[in-house]
């Protein structure tokens, strides 16, 4: 069995840095998530902008042809100020040639206004797709540096598989489910000492009877408390180390009635409640 317990000890460190590296995998794309965010809303807002742009630059071209629809009308009023024979002509025709005027000085002033807008328009648009070009070249830069990262990733992840197969080998399958899914939720360790009759996984004190199972070592045995696979140590001072009320609620003074309990002589001892155990 200590060949057994050695290979599950290689094992943990083994898949612990396996799920270790399928996180960073799962986590490595979103690292890229912001810069996609920002180049997405980039272009949106350049196109919302580029919409704008677009209805000021139709409304300045119709000013201007509204611009020159009204010079071609002063001109010609001008020009037929010539064949004028009386004055009342001559009234009517000024003033259409005076309010031609102060249309076009309307028109000019409106014009100028949009011409300055689509200016700067032009301008934040011409800013804005700078900013898109440096964000894709970011973007595409990043997501060749990721894939390099994965790919380092997924050849560490082969190794490790290799590793995988040559340990598991003439372990129950069983148990090598319940090691991969302990290691996976309890974050490395599947395989722990006893030490004295407490479990250094959860530091639980165990039956004494149950720890004695543990330190004889002919079986593959889980913690009842945190479920991890247990194997025996020798520790110098256990009792007076071990043996003391921690933060996990472990209760101390109740070891000689866990032992009575526990005590399969007893005419109270269950069997259905006995700790669960695989024989190997």
């Amino acid at each position: 069995m200590l060949e057994v317990f050695d290979r599950l000890k290689t094992l943990q460190d083994v898949l612990a840095e396996k799920y270790e590296l399928q996180a960073k995998i799962e986590e490595a794309p979103k690292k890229l998530s912001t810069q996609e965010e920002l180049l997405a809303r980039l272009k949106k807002e350049y196109i919302e902008k580029n919409a704008i742009y677009e209805e000021v630059r139709k409304k300045v071209a119709r000013l201007k042809t509204e611009l020159a629809d009204v010079n071609a009308a002063i001109e010609k009023s001008e020009k037929g100020m010539d064949s004028i024979t009386t004055h009342r002509e001559y009234e009517a025709l000024d003033k259409e040639i005076n309010d031609a005027r102060e249309l076009e000085q309307t028109i000019r002033n409106d014009l100028k206004k949009e011409e300055k807008s689509l200016a700067e328009l032009n301008d934040n648009l011409k800013t804005e797709e700078v900013l898109i070009q440096r964000q894709e070249e970011e973007l595409s830069d990043g997501k060749k540096s990721l894939q390099d990262e994965i790919d380092q990733y997924n050849a560490k992840m082969d190794d490790l598989k290799k590793q995988e197969e040559e340990l598991v080998p003439g372990i129950d399958p069983e148990i090598i489910f319940k090691f991969q899914r302990i290691i996976r939720s309890k974050h490395s360790k599947g395989i722990v000492a006893v030490k004295g009759n407490v479990c250094d996984g959860c530091h639980m004190i165990l039956p004494a009877q149950f720890a004695n199972d543990v330190h004889v070592g002919d079986k593959i045995v889980f913690c009842p408390y945190c479920s991890r696979i247990l194997y025996y140590q020798e520790v110098d001072g256990a009792d007076e180390e071990y043996f003391q009320m921690d933060d996990t609620g472990s209760l101390a003074d109740l070891g000689d009635e866990f032992d009575d309990e526990y005590d399969e002589d007893s005419e109270d001892y269950d069997d259905s409640d006995s700790i669960k155990e695989l024989d190997y």
